[in-house]
């Protein structure tokens, strides 16, 4: 067993407070003393309550001796994206337009994390309103990567990938449209879900009928991610697009057989430009499949239109979640934001259309291709952690980046197929800096999915090589 508390898998120090060897007090001030020694390094959290978050610990271990059902959560600390709503407690969207912003409801994700016994301790670091995979805003500045301080952790849920890697918490959540789940996750060390539309329900929501953008977990190990997934799924009324089904269900046993899964293995996603060592890295990754009896073949599913059709809904996403901010407020947005915002302004309704259409068609084809093999493994990113002080990636490989987001394809052109994908520690650059892979599995499969990747990651053990900052 890891002998550091804050750096234990969550489901083990489950056991141990249930076990009565660890107090939900000693948890909660281990990860407060880490959080105070590590976090004006790196940026990960940027609001903190400590005091709170001490309370709640005070209160669990009382409901503890009481003899009281315990949740499935029961006194592990949790931060929260700065995305997510939480009452009584600053929201910012990572924008100094909402820096004072205490809400008075909680997003469902942290109502969940709440009535399952997790404790907050504070509010992660993203970009200004999620938008790009790299964590900085005007409002709190960059975060860090934990395994290189000069490079970036990914985005948009950045802080809470460090908080993981780091031990600043047991446990943490984000959000995923473009790869934000999994960008970050690959990035630091850590595991990312990005589930099937609707498994995690979101509440209160702008756009509520929107399916491009997810909420899930994330952790150090997949156990524990499929521990936080287990709170969080769940059909709820107020989302039109939530999806019935028991979440207890990713508390059973991940163990599975492996052995004749068919597994297709794509080093560039079909072309995409790619760093060369990510490319070798996913490339040598038919090789554990190969040991863990599983079928290999080099195949990469025909997405179409998959990128046309993803920054026209993207677009279409910013203008109705900020169209009014962009009138208010222009002069408070990144230049980023403003032009993701105009382009979902200035669509056609022959270019929705033609989005949408585009988008049914990437689903089938996943789907169809997904029949024929059980999994897809591609690149979680398309380069390494890039420095800190550059905004987005401007070119792969000697091939130009045409937006901000370009960079992401190998993560977005799998978000507009609505399929499940999971990032998963798999190797380190010659340099020291985390790569993971990323899994695609069958819609609304995500048990087989976070099955796949625990096999994975018990013959890696990539979670094991903590971060120089830890």
């Amino acid at each position: 067993m890891e002998s550091d508390p804050c750096l234990r898998p969550a489901v083990e120090t489950l056991s141990e407070i249930r076990a009565g060897h660890l107090s939900a007090r000693e948890l909660m001030a281990a990860h407060l003393e880490r959080i105070s020694q590590i976090n004006p390094r790196l940026n990960a959290i940027v609001t903190l309550e400590a005091d709170k978050a001490m309370e709640n610990a005070a209160a669990a271990d009382e409901r503890q001796a009481r003899g009281e059902d315990l949740g499935p959560l029961h006194g592990l600390p949790i931060a929260h994206k700065d995305s997510f709503q939480t009452r009584d407690l600053r929201t910012t969207f990572g924008s100094k337009l909402f820096a004072d912003f205490i809400p008075n409801v909680d997003s469902l994700v942290v109502a969940r994390a709440k009535a399952a016994g997790a404790i907050c301790v504070g509010k992660t670091n993203l970009p200004e309103f999620g938008a790009g995979s790299h964590t900085f805003n005007a409002l709190f500045g960059y975060s860090r990567n934990p395994y290189d301080i000069s490079r970036t952790p990914g985005g948009s849920s950045g802080g809470s990938a460090i908080a993981l890697a780091t031990g600043m918490t047991a446990l943490a959540d984000g959000s995923d449209m473009g790869g934000s789940l999994r960008n970050p996750a690959g990035y630091c060390n850590v595991v990312g879900l990005r589930p099937s539309i609707g498994r995690v329900p979101q509440w209160p929501s702008a756009n509520a009928f929107s399916t491009l953008t997810v909420a899930g977990p994330m952790g150090r190990t997949v156990a524990d991610t499929a521990l936080l997934l287990s709170v969080q799924a769940g059909a709820d009324p107020r989302d039109p697009l939530s999806v019935p089904g028991d979440g207890a269900l990713f508390r059973t046993s991940l163990d599975g057989d492996t052995k004749g899964l068919r597994i297709a293995i794509s080093p560039d996603l079909g072309g995409l430009p790619m760093d060369p060592e990510i490319r070798s890295i996913t490339a040598a990754s038919a090789g554990l499949f190969e040991d863990l009896g599983c079928v290999v073949e080099e195949a990469t599913p025909d997405l179409g239109e998959a990128n046309s059709a993803f920054q026209a809904l993207r677009g279409l996403a910013f203008a109705t979640g900020y169209g009014s901010t962009l009138e208010r407020h222009r002069d408070m947005l990144k230049e980023t934001v403003i032009w993701n915002i105009e382009l979902g302004l200035a669509l056609t309704g022959r270019r929705v259309a033609e989005a949408e259409a585009a988008r049914l068609q990437a689903f089938h084809r996943m789907r169809n291709f997904l029949e024929t093999h059980d999994f897809l493994v591609a690149p979680v990113s398309q380069v390494p952690p890039f420095p800190v002080e550059e905004e987005y990636v401007r070119a792969i490989d000697g091939t130009d980046m045409e937006t901000y987001i370009d960079w992401m394809k190998s993560c977005y052109h799998i978000s507009i197929t609505g399929h499940p994908a999971i990032s998963v520690p798999f190797a380190f650059t010659a340099g020291g800096l985390p790569v993971g892979i990323q899994i695609v599995g069958k819609y609304r499969d995500e048990l087989g999915l976070l099955k796949l990747a625990q096999a994975v990651e018990s013959v890696r053990q990539c979670w094991k090589r903590h971060p120089i900052c830890s």
